[in-house]
């Protein structure tokens, strides 16, 4: 692995594909979890085998972040990457690549396409007010 490779990887885990945040939602809601667990959970929704799990897993793993215990013959598996970590690392991508890193532009593509409803304009205009205090 290049060397850029690993300076990223002593800061943050290798960017994280739609298929593996499936599992990581269903760690985040719930761990430690076996293979077997996880796949009760989102295998059904996907149309996924524990195969498919298990694969997943293992590039979480080597992403750092998830890490495995062993419990008897099986693995536990742990999420080492918080949920509020990732959603914040995400939405900065997300406004830095669609909107030149600014929120506003983001914010008003939402309103123009009626993607926002009246509760979410609530939430906005409280954490505004709690912003600016």
């Amino acid at each position: 692995m290049p060397a850029a490779s690993d300076d990223i990887r002593n800061t943050a885990p290798d960017r994280i594909s739609e298929a593996e945040h499936t599992v990581m939602e269903a760690l985040w809601q719930r761990s430690p979890l076996t293979a077997l667990e996880i796949c009760e959970e989102v295998c059904s929704r996907r149309d996924w085998s524990l195969a498919t799990v298990k694969t997943l897993l293992s590039r979480l793993v080597v992403k750092q972040a998830v890490e495995t215990k062993p419990d008897g013959r099986r693995f536990l598996y742990t999420p080492l990457l918080e949920k509020s970590d990732y959603t914040g690392s995400e939405s900065r991508r997300l406004v830095d690549r669609l909107f030149g890193g600014r929120a506003a532009p983001l914010f008003a593509q939402l309103a123009e396409s009626e993607a926002l409803t009246e509760n979410d304009l609530a939430e906005m205009e409280a954490l505004l007010r709690e912003l600016r205090k």
